[in-house]
Order: structure tokens, then sequence, then C-alpha cells
């Protein structure tokens, strides 16, 4: 069978070898534009039929044939081998091939080099190209005064016949340099000229990037006869793949709150697009409290441009955002829930802008209990990204505080916290939906503004939440506290290291809360992070990288050592009902395992470690714990520094007097 493996193989490669030739007829007919390569290629591809067809009427005969077929072997080989002559006429051949392959591409460009002349302004434009590749050179930088100079040039050739050079594509990089390079003055000659052509740039694949450049470097005036030539136009451009991109640089970077509001009333409807004066000082609450008709036009058109948006893919532009947040302000339950439906897939997208934020947590406040689970399975994907966003962290204390399923939440994304846990806690947003779990809307972290946001989106979820606000809370600290815990204990000299990882340790660990939450057995736990913190003060305070020589470090001590919060408003401490182990306690153990008679005096004479030992005093003065800490700091009275910088130790020398 070995030989008709063979006889196939050789008509394999007669094929490829006929595929090659119409492979090359197309590229020549593409490069030459020849009308007759129709014909060619036709004539090309029938040959290769006829080919393949008669390739499969002798595959019947292959049996018969199989006797002849090392005899034809044989007779390859002795055709394979040609005499020097023949070598040399293949070689000429080959050679006179490629040379005439080069001339007919320098015919092709010379015949597209005269037919670009031939164009209206070609000569023009190839003069400008000249010029412009002078004036894009970067290195070395071109003077002032010789860019100036080449700019007014194009200027001048280019003035009368702007509007041919900007929607082709090198052309149109033309006058992106100008603008770029040009006048305050002459930017807006560049807009003016162009004022007519602004729709068409907006939706061309070359001068979309012009009318960026535009409005990049225009001025305020500029881009509001932008705004003004593209008004009545919008709803039209987010379903345009190329002017979605422009109307959403134009709404995020360059229009003012005014700009932005008089675009957003257009995707109420055609009415609010032309009679933009009548409404500009209306919400759309106000606009359709007084007509049932005229809110259900607004909400056919918002949900209309939103739908085709987001179909075209374009659900994470802020200026669709900012069109859901219109929509959501005056939806129904029924077109909550059909909203919810649509941008499920796509609701991650949502959280990275305020505007999106304010959608997404709207959405979750007013979903029920299976929308609401639907969200979380798509959330939870986006995990870290969303809690470490400053808007995403808002949409994740809002799923906190009204989802009622306090099981879901926690196994949906506790895998994906607790791997990220040092991160998140000592991260300026990411550590905000756990302050929560600890201390609920604290206004320590919680801004007016926010909580009053946070609190609005409660009162939404009303009528499809059940559990009572703090009950969920609770919960829900119930559940991540271990989890919480072991990630601290694991990772303290990460978060330690940090002010606010510092500070997050203290209010977990000082915090009746979260140990009334822990089982006896995660009550262990929370022991063991109290020795850990503890420890990680051991060593000699003398080296520049102990942690007590950070400020922040004197808070988290003074904390465990006081066991309570202060109070701002009542401005008292107020002690601790239920935390076992800190306290005198710790104070205890801290000035035994930590402080001792052989380095006393060094945290006393040191301006940051000073503090520490003022809140050892107070803890432990007095006391049947603190008998030896007493004796211990009457040996070292008299050897302790009078520094004016060390306001610890002239607390304590204050403190020992009285």
């Amino acid at each position: 069978m070995a030989p008709t493996s063979k006889k196939l193989n050789k008509r394999q490669l007669e094929s490829k070898d006929s595929g090659k030739i119409v492979k090359r007829a197309k590229k020549i007919s593409i490069d030459s534009g020849d009308e007759d390569s129709d014909d060619v290629l036709q004539g090309l591809s029938s040959e290769s039929e006829a080919d393949g067809d008669s390739s499969s009427s002798d595959s019947d005969d292959l049996d018969n044939e199989s006797d002849d077929l090392d005899a034809e072997s044989d007779q390859d080989q002795d055709d394979g081998d040609l005499s020097d002559e023949e070598a040399t006429e293949v070689t000429d051949g080959t050679e006179a091939k490629e040379n005439n392959g080069v001339s007919q591409h320098a015919e092709q460009r010379k015949t597209l080099k005269e037919r670009k002349l031939q164009r209206k302004s070609g000569e023009r434009v190839q003069q400008i190209k000249s010029l412009w590749e002078r004036l894009r050179v970067k290195n070395p930088p071109i003077p002032k005064p010789v860019r100036d100079k080449l700019c007014s040039e194009i200027w001048e050739l280019s003035s009368d016949c702007i509007e041919d050079l900007v929607l082709k594509h090198d052309a149109s990089r033309i006058v992106q340099t100008l603008v770029k390079y040009s006048t305050k003055e002459r930017r807006e000659q560049i807009t003016a000229a162009l004022k007519d052509k602004i729709y068409v740039l907006a939706t061309s694949s070359y001068g979309k990037y012009l009318l960026v450049k535009l409005l990049h470097y225009g001025s305020r005036q500029s881009r509001q006869i932008i705004i003004d030539q593209l008004h009545g136009n919008l709803r039209k451009l987010m379903r345009h793949r190329e002017g979605a991109y422009v109307v959403e640089d134009l709404f995020v970077l360059y229009a003012s709150q005014e700009q932005r509001n008089q675009m957003i009333r257009e995707f109420w409807g055609s009415e609010y697009a032309v009679f933009r004066e009548a409404h500009k000082d209306l919400s759309i609450e106000e606009v359709c409290a007084g007509s049932v008709e005229k809110r259900n036009i607004i909400a056919r058109n918002l949900i209309g441009t939103i739908t085709a948006s987001v179909e075209k893919g374009s659900a994470g532009f802020q200026i669709l955002h900012a069109a859901m947040r219109e929509y959501v302000k005056i939806a129904n339950e029924k077109e909550i829930s059909e909203f919810i439906e649509l941008l499920e897939e796509n609701f991650a997208e949502l959280v990275h802008t305020p505007e999106g934020a304010e959608v997404a947590a709207t959405l979750i406040a007013k979903a029920n209990a299976k929308e609401r689970k639907g969200l979380v399975k798509t959330l939870k994907e986006h995990a870290i990204k969303l809690i470490k966003n400053e808007h995403g962290a808002v949409v994740f204390i809002t799923l906190l505080m009204t989802v009622d399923d306090t099981i879901l939440v926690p196994k949906a994304f506790s895998p994906a916290i607790k791997e990220e846990l040092p991160a998140l806690v000592v991260d300026k947003f990411g550590r905000r939906p756990f302050l929560f779990l600890l201390l609920g809307l604290d206004g320590k972290y919680f801004g007016p503004n926010l909580k009053n946001e946070l609190l609005r989106y409660v009162k939404m979820s009303e009528a499809t939440s059940k559990k009572p606000f703090e009950q969920r809370r609770l919960e829900l600290l119930k559940r991540f506290a271990p989890m919480i815990l072991s990630g601290v204990n694991q990772h303290y000299k990460e978060i330690l290291s940090e002010n606010i990882g510092s500070q997050f340790v203290a209010d977990l660990l000082v915090n009746d809360d979260v140990y009334e939450q822990l089982s006896e057995a995660d009550q262990k736990l929370f022991a063991e992070l109290v020795d850990t913190v503890a420890v990680y003060f051991k060593g000699d305070i003398s080296e520049e990288d102990h942690p007590i020589n950070k400020p922040f470090s004197t808070r988290l001590l003074k904390s465990l050592i006081q066991n309570g919060r202060y109070n701002v408003k009542a401005r008292k401490l107020e002690p601790l009902q239920k935390v076992q182990g800190l306290g005198i306690p710790f104070a205890e153990r801290f000035y035994e395992d930590i402080i001792d008679s052989s380095n006393l005096l060094d945290w006393i004479n040191k301006p940051n470690s000073s503090f520490t030992v003022v809140a050892l005093y107070e803890a432990l003065h007095g006391t049947e714990e603190g008998k030896q800490f007493d004796q211990d700091l009457k040996k070292v009275l008299k050897k302790i520094t009078i520094d004016e910088s060390n306001k610890g130790s002239q607390l304590l020398l204050k403190l020992m007097k009285q």
C-alpha cells in the first residue's frame, strides 16, 4: 500500500500548486485593479475544478494502477534529475518572473500616485503632507517659531479644503496635529470651518479622532458649538459604533454640569431636545409628576435608548449610566424587574461610575429575593474590584444592608475576600464594607452625605426586605468575623504596618458586637489575635524599624489597654462590657511580656512609646495587678529625661505627682 500513498501525495501536490496559482492571480488582480482579473480568476477556478474532478475519477482506478506504481516512481525519480542546461533555463526563467513582479509593483505605485494627484485638491494635499511630516517630528523637538511657521503654512494651504481632508485616514491626522500645535484663535477657526461636519465627524472612523482633539484642545465656546451641532442626535449617536465613544468622551471629560444636564434631557425625548430652554430647570420627577402620559413617553424613550446601547456593548458608558439613573427614578415595579433582567449580565459594568453605582444600588434595594440572588451571582465574579472601587464599595454595602439571605452573601463573597483580605482592610475604600459590619454606619467613617445616601437605599428596600436592619448586620458579622480574625492574625505584619490597618485592628478587637457574635472556638481565635498584637511590639525600641516608632501604633495599644471606645460627643471613654482579655488583663500581660524593669526607662524616654506607659499607668496604678509596675516605675523616676518634645513623659510625671 506504500506506493498508493505516494501516488496520492503527488496528486495532492498538484492540487496545492493550482491553489497557489489562484491565490497569486487574486493578489495581482487586487494590486493592479485590472478589469479582466475576474475572467482570469474564473478561468483558473474552472481549471482547478476540472483537475479536482479528474482527481476524483482517478481515485476509483487506484486498485488497477497499483501494479504500475513502482515503475512510475522510478520514472519520477529520473524526471527529477535535470541537466545543467535545463537548470540554467529554469533559474533564468525564475529571475525573469521576479524582475517582472518588481516592475509591476513599481508601475502600480506610480499609477496610485497619479490617481491621488488627480483627486480634488490632490497636489495641495501632497504639499500639506510634506509640511506635516516636518511638523510631527518629536525627537529632536522642533523650536516653537519653526513649529508656528509650519502650522501657518499648513493652515494657508488647507483652510479652503479642510472638509475634504478630515474624513480621510492620513489627511485627518494632519488636521489633528494642526489642532494640537495651533493657537486658540486658529482652533476656533478650524471648529467654525467644520461646524456643519460635526455629526459626520462623530460617525467617521477617522473623523472621530479629530473631533476628540477639538474637544480636548478647544475653548469652552468651541465645545458648546460641538454640543449644539450634536444636539438632537445624541440618542442616534449612542446606537452608533463610532459615535457612542465621541458622546461618552464629551460627557465625561469636557462637558460642564449644565451641558451634561442638557445632554441627558435629550434622552427624555424629542420634545425635550427641541424645547430645551423650557425644561432646563426641571428634574425628571417634576416633569413626570404632572402627567402620566409624559411619564410613559419619557420612560419609553429612555428604555429604548438604553436597551439598544446595551445590546451594542456600551453598558459601561457613563452617559448611559446617567440615562439609566433617570429611568430608575420614574420606573414602576414591573419596569424595575424588566430592567434588572436586561442588565443582569452587565451589572458589574455599572459600579465604576457614580451614576452607575447609584443605579446598581437602587436596583439591589428594589429587587425581590430571586432577583437579588441573580445579582449576587453576577457580582461575586468581580468581588475584589467591586469592593476596592470608590463607588463599588457603596454598592456592596447596599447589598449587605438590604439582602435578607445572610447565608448567601458570605458564601458568595468570602472565598475572594479571604484571599485578598490584607489588601482590602488597608485600602481607603475597600475597608468600608467591613467597617460597616463592625460598627454600622458610624460617623467616624461614614460622612453625613454618604450615610444619608445609604439610608435612602435602606428606605427603598423596605418593600422587599423583611429583616430588621441591625439584625441583618449582626447575622452577617457572625459569619464574616471568624474569617476576618483569621486573616488578620495570619497577615498581621502587613496590616499593622499601615495606619488604617492598625486602626482597623483596633475597631475589630475593641468591639462588643464582634465578641458577642463569636462561638467559643472563635473566641479563642480572638484571644490569639490579641496575643499576636502584643508580641508584635516585642524587641529593642531603639531600632528605627521597631513598630512602636510609628505614631499610630501607640493609638492601637492605648485602645487595647483602655478597653473602651472614646465617645466624641460625650467626650468620655465608654468601657466595653463583653470583650474578654483587654483592659487590665492586657495591660498586665503587656508589661510582663513586652516591657519590664530592664527597658521601662527606654519606653518612657521615647516620645511615641511614652504614651503607652501613660496608658499602662492609668490602667494599672493602684491595682493588685499593677504592684510590680508601680515599684519599677518608682525606681526609674529620677532617671526620666526632661524633654520638652516628649509630651508623654511630661504627662506621666504630672500624673505621678498627683
